[in-house]
């Protein structure tokens, strides 16, 4: 079976370090990917194999909406601290240094998430551990054709 992708270019960037625990907001030890991956799983989704956080991808100019994601998890309560939240994801490839690794999008829904809230430019991306990377690079995102819309500035679609 052929499969389409969108392809499109990123700088990776800092993020806010609570996926990892490596942020300045403490409240979730670890980060909040420990505590919420034995949720994923329960649900059907194990993401045992990518790291314990983010790899976070600015695409601007391009900007990013849902579209038809392959898994939305509704009222997740994955702590204590703050209502369920809903999560969507969405398959992806990032290719960097000659190198494509297979990921997700990780996207907490903005309408049901407490705080730390991204650019409408920037994905976060679960991946197995990819040595060298650093804030700054250049990275290419396969994105699954039809699991997101990625426009330009002017709202048009790729």
């Amino acid at each position: 079976m052929n499969e389409a992708w969108q392809i499109a270019n990123g700088v990776v960037v800092r993020g806010h370090g609570v996926a990892s625990g490596r942020g300045a907001d403490r409240r979730y030890g670890a980060g909040t990917l420990e505590l919420q991956r034995p949720c994923f799983a329960a649900l059907g989704l194990d993401l045992s194999a990518f790291f314990d956080g983010t790899l976070n991808v600015d695409l601007a100019p391009l900007r990013w909406e849902l579209a038809q994601p392959r898994h939305t998890f509704r009222q997740v309560r994955w702590t204590e601290r703050h209502p369920p939240e809903d999560f969507s994801f969405s398959r992806c490839r990032v290719r960097w240094a000659g190198c494509v690794y297979e990921g997700w999008i990780y996207t907490p829904h903005p309408e049901t998430k407490a705080a730390h809230f991204q650019l409408a430019s920037m994905v976060e991306i679960l991946v197995p551990f990819i040595e060298g990377i650093a804030y700054g690079d250049e990275v290419e995102l396969w994105v699954k054709v039809g699991d997101l819309a990625l426009r330009g500035q002017d709202g048009a679609g790729l």
